[in-house]
């Protein structure tokens, strides 16, 4: 199976209420980690990529990686998505890189570190949507900035990220302007704001109601019930992980990540697209630790490369079953980028047919 358009396995998300957890990517190993995980669990895969990624792996590289990924598993359907687009010209260049899928984070100017106002976002998100739709590819949008609701301030992922504090209402989705920029921008996905932010360090302790707002979710969902919502820095920050690098030299503080039984409760409430990230650099990092010092002579990267593989696909593997994702990529009819370029051409695809509810 060729890659796919992110719509085509949200849209089935919808249909059978699960969620699809989507994997930063940034080498070889983490895309071997995620497809084997996938392959064994049946489950269809979202592969995404920062700026920063595609900088570090080079573009040739990541999409050659990608495309064997497609060519290894041909069975799986996968989409290939640009995470945290800055700017147009951004989600462009990953569409003629072959991404099925953009990211435009208009919820942040170009500079990837201003909070931008809602006109901005609203401009920015409808020029990328016109484009990317007129060849079948997907796009997410952002509303809100995503940030703590403990501090008011956000951890920058890949240079990605606002700088100093924000207010609560900046850091939280509001569903009324979510209703409208879905109808003016007709994405595909929208990334809501409700208290995560990137990094290990979300909460200083387990999160309850007042620090992330599941509830916003649900809200949204109400005004929106058909559209494919996103929660970002949605990593559960595994203790298991952060003891094994602590006992081989790692100093990781206490900190609390989003439980999973938290995004569970999002995914039945329209959470399609769940990002992680922080969680399998965890266990890559726990990895590679241990096996540096229980064999401290070895310099074969192999040694430390292949457990990092297995403790990777271990989280990958949790997340399929955890989210309901497992055993459904085999129900999964591939349609193509052409397809949805000419769906979309017909407005079969529009925002403006789904049901909205009223307040």
């Amino acid at each position: 199976m060729a890659l796919v358009p992110m719509r085509l396995l949200l849209e089935h998300a919808a249909e059978n209420n699960y969620g699809i957890p989507a994997y930063n990517v940034n080498n070889m190993e983490q895309i071997i980690s995620i497809m084997e995980a996938a392959n064994e669990a049946d489950s269809p895969v979202i592969l995404q990529a920062s700026r920063g990624a595609r900088q570090y792996a080079g573009e040739n590289f990541l999409r050659h990686l990608v495309m064997a990924a497609a060519e290894s598993y041909p069975h799986l359907p996968i989409a290939m998505h640009q995470d945290h687009g800055n700017s147009p010209a951004t989600c462009y260049s990953a569409i003629r890189n072959g991404f099925t899928s953009v990211m435009m984070d208009g919820s942040l100017e170009a500079d990837a570190k201003t909070p931008a106002s809602f006109e901005y976002n609203v401009n920015v998100t409808a020029e990328v949507v016109k484009v990317a739709h007129s060849v079948g590819a997907s796009v997410e949008g952002e509303l809100g900035c995503l940030g703590s609701l403990e501090t008011g301030k956000g951890e920058a992922e890949d240079g990605h990220g606002f700088e100093g504090a924000l207010s609560k209402d900046q850091l939280l989705t509001d569903p009324d302007e979510a209703v409208e920029f879905v109808e003016r921008t007709q994405v595909d996905a929208l990334a809501v704001a409700i208290g995560t932010s990137h990094g290990a360090y979300k909460f200083t302790r387990k999160p309850t109601g007042e620090i992330l707002a599941i509830s916003r979710i649900e809200e949204i969902h109400r005004r929106l019930p058909n559209v494919h919502l996103v929660m970002h820095g949605s990593s559960s920050v595994p203790q298991e992980w952060i003891d094994i690098i602590n006992a081989n030299g790692g100093k990781i503080p206490e900190t609390y990540g989003v439980p999973v039984e938290e995004i569970q409760k999002g995914i039945k409430s329209g959470v399609r697209k769940v990002n992680i990230d922080t969680d399998n650099r965890l266990a890559i990092t726990a990895a590679i630790r241990e096996a540096a010092f229980k064999d401290p002579s070895n310099f074969d990267p192999r040694h430390f490369l292949k457990p990092s593989i297995a403790y990777m696909k271990t989280v990958c593997l949790r997340r399929y079953e955890a989210f309901g994702t497992a055993g459904n990529a085999g129900k999964i009819k591939q349609v193509s980028l052409d397809d949805y370029a000419a769906k979309y051409a017909k407005g079969e695809l529009s925002t403006s047919n789904k049901t909205t509810v009223s307040v």
